[in-house]
């Protein structure tokens, strides 16, 4: 059902609940209004009888007769709406006015009215009367004196003012309902507006926005949040275009090379030292496709949010030492020197291949830009205390430092600091941009400067605390 018809059935609802609680609350307050002063009128003629009685002797009874089939005493009817007995403590009736034709009060109700005021209703002729009942003294003589009203005012009261609300009500409660009805079309129409912008909006169309009144409601603030959103997704569909493109360079290049070596392995005349010349190229070749084809994929499954950590409790500085060990070939074969220190016994849940993986990539750049006999610093420590706790990884080297326009877009993807040098000794311009998405998949952070002293730095922040995250699909 369309919003429009449920605020309108709503509020409909909402009006016919008022409008039934204000007419039992308005009856039950008319009725008793006029209770109240039907009990003043009925206390005004009892206090008026028992001033009467107590200054002059009762009358007689009046003259009565047996009414034919019934056997009970008959008075004349006066045709008035009130009635009025002198009772004795007896229950004989010692005046009477009005239509009853026997006493008003009998048994209990004439005792409790003898020792005081007592009020009650009773039926005379089909008729409901409000009654009361009040002591009084005439000569030596103890007597009733009970007075009563007909309701019939206060029952045609509550019968006119039901029917004024039945008739009245749902008019008033379908009359609110339509006017929800069109104060929600006025309030919905330009959300609308913005929804059918919002559909003409294609990917072909990233630069548009939607139009943002200038009402400054939620109107308002929801066109902007979507404009919002919109940029978002534009800045996201530019970064997976550049990616693809990027990607799309990057393999061209390896595949262009490969194939060439290929064609020139197929010509005739080829000795074998050349053909094996060209398999090690062409593996060569190969491995560094390999290895970009897994650094996308890394990189794709972690914007995809899928978890590909498989952490467990583990000594970093056991990675660090394998990381230093595997990469001091490579330091011996450009006189670099790789220098280890930290707190050997720290412990942190983490994935170690995953960890392995950055400070490999760290210490690769490290070696790149180092230049012969250099030193490279890897370091371990933590800082914070209890569930602030960070462990610190930090490689250092001492080369000439990371270009300043660089740092800025040091973790995005396909930058290098030096682009034709990377590119020609099999930099892809992928290794930060993993070294962050790791960093972020344990809930820390990568971050890169140049410290005092020259040279790159690059720290890893994990959290000591455990990550939330599962093996990692197709793991």
């Amino acid at each position: 059902m369309p919003l429009r018809w449920r605020l309108a059935l709503l509020f409909t609802l909402g009006a016919a609940l008022l409008i039934v609680g204000v007419a039992l609350l308005f009856r039950q307050q008319l009725t008793a209004g006029m209770n109240s002063s039907l009990d003043d009128t009925l206390r005004a003629r009892a206090d008026a009888q028992v001033t009467r009685l107590a200054s002059s002797a009762p009358t007689p009874p009046a003259p009565t007769k047996e009414h034919e089939g019934n056997g009970r005493a008959e008075t004349p009817d006066t045709g008035s709406d009130d009635v009025t007995q002198v009772l004795s403590t007896g229950g004989k009736v010692l005046e009477n006015s009005g239509d009853s034709r026997g006493p008003l009060a009998s048994g209990a109700r004439l005792r409790d009215a003898a020792k005081g005021s007592e009020q009650f209703t009773a039926v005379i002729e089909g008729q409901q009367y409000r009654m009361l009942g009040v002591p009084a003294r005439t000569g030596d003589h103890m007597v009733v004196v009970v007075v009563g009203a007909s309701t019939r005012i206060v029952e045609a009261t509550q019968d006119r003012t039901g029917k004024i609300f039945l008739t009245a009500g749902p008019p008033a409660a379908a009359l609110v309902g339509f006017g929800a009805y069109l104060l929600a079309g006025a309030a919905l129409r330009p959300v609308e507006r913005l929804r059918r912008r919002l559909a003409d909006i294609s990917e072909h169309d990233i630069d548009a926005r939607l139009h943002v009144p200038r009402t400054r409601d939620e109107i308002a603030t929801l066109a902007t949040t979507m404009n919002a959103v919109l940029d978002r997704l534009a800045r996201a569909l530019a970064r997976e275009r550049g990616f693809v493109a990027d990607a799309g360079h990057e393999l061209r290049t390896p595949l262009t090379t490969l194939k060439a070596e290929l064609d020139l392995a197929q010509q005739p005349g080829r000795s074998r030292q050349a053909l094996a010349s060209a398999v090690d190229a062409a593996a060569h070749d190969t491995d560094r496709l390999i290895r970009l084809a897994e650094d996308l994929l890394l990189l794709a499954r972690a914007d995809e949010g899928h978890a590909f950590l498989r952490p467990r409790p583990m000594t970093p500085y056991d990675v660090l030492a394998a990381a230093v060990r595997s990469a001091s070939a490579r330091a011996a074969a450009h006189r670099i020197t790789l220098r280890l220190s930290g707190e050997e016994h720290l412990r942190l849940t983490a994935d170690p291949d995953r960890l392995r993986q950055a400070v490999d990539n760290l210490l690769d750049n490290a070696l790149r830009y180092s230049p012969p006999g250099g030193l490279v610093d890897i370091g371990l420590g933590h800082r914070g205390r209890h569930r602030r706790a960070v462990a610190v990884i930090e490689v250092r080297d001492h080369g000439p430092g990371f270009p300043p326009e660089f740092l800025p877009v040091a973790f995005e993807r396909f930058r290098r600091a030096d682009t034709a040098r990377s590119r020609a000794d099999g930099g892809t311009g992928l290794g930060l941009a993993i070294v962050r998405s790791i960093a972020h998949a344990h809930g820390g952070r990568a971050v890169a400067d140049n410290p005092p002293g020259g040279g790159a730095r690059v720290r890893l922040e994990l959290p000591m605390t455990p990550v939330q995250d599962g093996p990692a699909h197709g793991e």
